[in-house]
């Protein structure tokens, strides 16, 4: 009787739930879609400014007696805001919308870990559709920077969306599930291009992609919460009631008793401030923070600065941009692979390396061969692509449980300095035509360069304590108690 109810009371960790269902059927399959729609959105509106903002071939007439001297042809202004000749409005507007964003960063992850993620999800939605739409009928250029500025902060469907989709599977199953996921992000950047291509107009392009986000509202019924963040709240029930109904639209069967028992760590609130102290007291982990800053600053800054210049390439600008989406295709199914079989470092290191590479010589290509200087422009924009993903779960895995998510999220927010200068680089080319591509290079060199000072992770379980994170890269001693744990384990597989 005894064993019997040892058995009965036994707690059940979710990702042992989650590992009985399938992501490619029903239940997961729609939950992909919806994913899938939201990933587009984000890249469509992430690089609305290239051609909302793009640049133009003519020059405001000015009938007063100082006429300017853009060495452009004579054509009446015809409402872009005179960005004509004054290239720094025009670039301003994608510096925004990034200052935007990582503003953003630290009010909706707060805002999805308090009010929940679907929550988060519906009201980014909502508020991106009505703040996009009212930008394409600004007739002031301040009121449209505004307007950037308060879609990227408080309308980007993005961050909500990759956490629930994360953890709506098990830890195994993740990168696979991400993976198919992010395939949404190439496709919006592909679909950006193609509406820009039919909506030269910027005022019709902007509604032609911002009033369709107004259906989000339709995930209140369509998306479930994740059940990961019921059970830290405490509403277990909700929690299961989410899992049967996936398991009922999967057709698989899951034991009551192991979701009855379903347990998880409630965290209490602690301040933000309190948490980085934890962290930035040990110096191992105070080097580890500026190193990734390092990578997210050049992440930011080489992969948004590619796709910005991409359309001043020889060639049509329409479908180089779509050319440097495409290129993340191949470059997710590859990062997943590489991640689930190989550690870390030297696949990181390696895609800085050769992305440097790519990008210092393209601007030294022959200019009567425009194949070839786009084939290796697009080499560096799929190397820039390896080493984004790799840094995303790296920085992940670097730090301690109960301060990865704020040490991520400062690492991510910090680095969208990267962004926020990237627009400004096609500035650089009135110096030299290849110098944007350049500077790209040497910050990839840099940021390879600094991954020597971490340790590298493959199989490592996440650290919880900081003491367990400082010991990440080290020789591990057997352990009794490890032994137990994973014979406990195997025998409950």
């Amino acid at each position: 009787m005894s064993e019997k109810k040892d058995v009965s009371e036994k707690t059940v960790d979710l990702d042992e739930v989650l590992d009985n269902y399938g992501i490619f059927k029903r239940y997961h399959g729609e939950m992909i879609i919806l994913a899938f729609l939201a990933f587009a959105t984000n890249n469509i509106y992430c690089s609305n400014y290239v051609f909302a903002a793009e640049d133009v071939s003519y020059r405001v007439v000015d009938y007063g007696l100082n006429p300017f001297h853009c060495g452009r042809r004579h054509v009446p202004c015809s409402g872009r805001f005179e960005l004509a000749c004054q290239e720094w409005k025009r670039t301003l507007v994608g510096t925004m919308h990034s200052f935007g964003y990582m503003c953003g960063l630290l009010l909706v992850g707060p805002m999805s870990d308090r009010l929940g993620r679907k929550t988060a999800i519906v009201v980014t939605g909502i508020f991106g559709a009505v703040l996009g739409t009212l930008r394409s009928f600004s007739t002031w250029y301040w009121f449209y920077i505004a307007m950037e500025f308060m879609e990227a902060a408080i309308g980007d469907i993005c961050s909500p969306m990759y956490v629930l989709t994360l953890e709506m599977v098990s830890s195994k199953k993740k990168l696979v599930f991400f993976m198919v996921c992010s395939f949404g992000f190439t496709f919006g950047g592909v679909a950006s291009a193609f509406i820009a291509w039919l909506t030269p107009d910027w005022r019709w392009y902007l509604r032609a992609i911002y009033t369709p986000a107004f259906l989000f509202f339709f995930y209140k019924y369509l998306l479930d919460e994740s059940p990961r963040w019921l059970l830290t709240k405490g509403r277990k029930d909700e929690a299961i009631n989410i899992l049967e109904k996936a398991a009922k639209k999967n057709k698989i069967s899951i034991d009551k008793h192991s979701l009855q028992n379903l347990t998880c760590e409630v965290r209490e609130n602690v301040r933000f401030s309190e948490l980085l102290n934890d962290t930035f007291k040990s110096k191992t982990l105070r080097k580890r923070f500026f190193v990734c800053v390092i990578w997210w600053i050049t992440c930011t800054f080489v992969n948004y600065g590619l796709m910005i210049n991409s359309v001043s390439l020889q060639g049509n600008k329409y479908v180089n941009f779509a050319l440097s989406m495409l290129v993340d295709l191949p470059a997710s199914v590859a990062t997943t692979y590489i991640l689930i079989h190989f550690k870390r470092k030297v696949p990181l290191m390696l895609s800085f390396f050769v992305g440097a590479a790519m990008c210092l010589s393209q601007p030294f290509l022959p200019t009567n061969l425009p194949w070839l200087s786009v084939t290796v422009y697009m080499a560096g924009k799929l190397m820039s692509s390896f080493y984004f993903a790799i840094t995303y779960l790296y920085t992940l895995e670097l730090f301690p449980t109960y301060t990865r998510n704020s040490m991520h999220a400062l690492c991510s927010s910090v680095g969208r300095i990267g962004s926020i200068v990237a627009p400004q680089t096609p500035l650089l080319m009135v110096y030299w035509p290849g110098l944007p591509s350049f500077v790209f290079g040497l910050a990839a060199l840099i940021a390879g360069l600094s991954t020597f000072l971490v340790p590298d992770i493959s199989d490592d379980s996440l650290p919880d304590t900081v003491h367990q994170a400082e010991a990440l890269g080290k020789p591990k001693m057997p352990s009794k108690a490890t032994g137990a744990y994973n014979e406990g384990f195997d025998t409950q597989m």
